[in-house]
């Protein structure tokens, strides 16, 4: 009950303003107005297809130059898709996933509840800003300006992202493998 609350209530919210109304219309249908409020997620597309399979080489993104705002920060995710293909955005997916699996193990052998704790969420806020990104990459997530962890440009955000992977370090290297506390 209290789910379906709060996706009306957000529904309502998002359908009030005239701008997230059309933030909301763009994400479901991008192509309606792509000179508009869909540009960004039907020139991040057309930068992922531009890639192919193996891409059009490190460096010679057209993209980046002229056609997607942001290809820097928030859409970097386009730019590694066109200039390494599907087989770079495959890499760089197996490379958060391998970052989820080491720190799901990371939390499970941390020495005290806190650390246990702290690991998880500092691995949970780091894979779901990578979904949230990739997601609005793809167009299969509205776009929220959110930076994709350890690859997008930006001070501020990866000096936090740094220092969350310095924190899940610090936890690993105090915990120790189950077995050998018996």
């Amino acid at each position: 009950m209290t789910a379906l609350s709060g996706t009306a209530l957000g529904m309502l919210m998002a359908l009030a303003e005239p701008y997230r109304r059309a933030r909301v219309i763009s994400f479901l249908d991008p192509f309606s107005d792509k000179l508009g409020d869909g540009w960004q997620v039907v020139q991040s597309q057309l930068a992922l297809g531009t890639g192919g399979v193996f891409g059009v080489g490190l460096g010679a993104s057209r993209a980046r130059w002229s056609f997607l705002p942001n290809a820097h920060t928030d859409f970097i995710f386009a730019i590694i898709g066109e200039e390494t293909g599907f087989a770079g955005g495959v890499i760089v997916l197996v490379l958060f996933a391998w970052l989820t699996v080491v720190g799901i193990a990371i939390s499970y052998r941390a020495p005290d509840r806190f650390g246990r704790m702290l690991a998880a969420g500092l691995v949970a806020w780091l894979s779901l800003q990578a979904l949230i990104n990739i997601g609005g990459v793809v167009g299969a997530l509205p776009v929220t300006g959110m930076p994709l962890p350890f690859v997008s440009y930006g001070g501020s955000a990866l000096l936090t992202v740094m220092g969350a992977a310095g924190i899940l370090v610090n936890i690993a290297r105090q915990g120790e493998p189950r077995a050998r506390r018996r």
